[in-house]
């Protein structure tokens, strides 16, 4: 999932500690596998282990971020062939 922040940094900034909350709850889950904001920052990328773009974006719909109206998603598969995650494997 790749985030476009849709409201000034500052006002995005507000909501992190929330958002970062719910990151920690897909990893928690499984479901994250690394995310990080973009630099510069008028966004941000998660890496996600699901199934499905449906199921993705039914993920992203109860981000604090857009819930609030401050970022939008937009969802690009994978598949990894290479590097350090060529040899991942789902943990749930």
């Amino acid at each position: 999932m790749i985030s476009t922040y849709q409201k000034p940094l500052a006002e995005v900034d507000q909501a992190r500690e929330d958002h970062l909350a719910f990151i920690a709850d897909l990893e928690e889950r499984g479901l994250s596998v690394s995310a990080g904001r973009q630099d510069p920052p008028v966004g941000g990328i998660v890496l996600l282990d699901v199934d499905t773009e449906a199921e993705a974006q039914e993920i992203f719909a109860q981000d604090p971020y857009v819930v609030r109206g401050l970022a939008t998603y937009a969802a690009v598969g994978w598949l990894v062939t290479r590097g350090a995650l060529a040899d991942y494997q789902r943990k749930y």
